[in-house]
């Protein structure tokens, strides 16, 4: 299937970011393109952090225990190990590799993402992405819901030359993701080959950013490495990218903005202050994710 696409005017790169480093759940250090000091979102997505990849020892993984989310959805894309999840609707199961997990936390919901016990004995390489989307005022109140797709059900492009297209949200190359967003976004994982161009679909009003997991990629002519974010202009309908000397992993986003404030605290995202002091009292009632029937 051809990937790579002429059109008539492609996007430029307004900035190239390096990430933050932090540490998050029960101590596991993360990669974050955003939030930071330089780009506090990229409306609609709120969040981006990388774990891994790393190689870890028997009994070294680490998790994230119970913790609440409300008031937007949060993807769990794993590349490498597993997570096992539980929350509070009792929804429960194992995200192995490959797979991705879609959380509407909405309403409120709390939940667990945990390496498996057989992972935690054995260990091995663990790499998985965290992402979160922001729901617009009129669906922050949905009841929480969870979409699991495993390997099978994302699909995948390929090229002659090597490079590949995962589609997880949106559609890109003719194929169209497995997950029934709130929001229109487009989320692809891009493996390319050394020197192979491609181009990826970013309609127009859509922000949209292009992040190197692993190696180094040209993203508009501009040269980006490992863990820097390339923000792209609105300036056309697709941005142009090709694998750097010993190729690139990408994480490719695209979404139309929502435009509405955006108040922060932790696990919840709101539109107003007062929102947020009902999201920690509903939390520490326990009313999270228990909505009668």
């Amino acid at each position: 299937m051809q990937a790579a696409k002429n059109s008539t005017a492609t996007r430029s790169v307004t900035a190239v970011l390096p990430p933050v480093h932090t540490v998050e759940g029960e101590g596991f250090p993360v990669r974050r393109p955003f939030p930071t000091a330089h780009l506090p979102l990229l409306d609609p997505f709120l969040m981006v952090d990388q774990v891994g990849p790393v190689r870890l020892g028997p009994g070294e993984a680490k998790g994230a225990p119970d913790h609440p989310h409300r008031g937007f959805e949060t993807i769990a894309y794993v590349l490498a190990g597993d997570l096992e999840y539980a929350d509070s609707t009792g929804s429960r199961g194992v995200v192995p590799p490959g797979a991705a997990q879609w959380l509407t936390a909405g309403a409120g919901v709390v939940h667990s993402a945990m390496p498996t016990e057989a992972f935690r004995r054995a260990g091995g390489l663990q790499h998985n992405l965290q992402i979160w989307v922001n729901l617009p005022a009129a669906r922050k109140g949905l009841r929480p819901r969870t979409q699991n797709r495993g390997p099978a059900d994302i699909p995948v492009v390929r090229t002659l030359g090597g490079s590949w297209f995962k589609v997880i949200a949106g559609s890109a190359f003719g194929a169209t993701g497995p997950f029934d967003t709130q929001v229109p976004v487009t989320v692809v994982h891009a493996g390319l080959a050394p020197g192979e161009p491609a181009e990826l679909p970013a309609p127009a009003g859509h922000n949209a950013a292009v992040y190197v997991l692993t190696g180094s990629a040209s993203v508009a002519g501009r040269v980006t490495q490992d863990g820097e974010l390339a923000v792209l202009g609105d300036d056309g309908a697709g941005v142009r990218v090709a694998g750097g000397p010993a190729g690139a992993d990408l994480l490719f986003l695209s979404g139309e903005p929502i435009g509405e404030p955006v108040v922060r605290s932790g696990p919840f995202v709101m539109n107003t202050p007062q929102q947020i002091a009902r999201a920690h009292a509903d939390h520490a009632a326990g009313r999270l994710g228990r909505y009668d029937d």
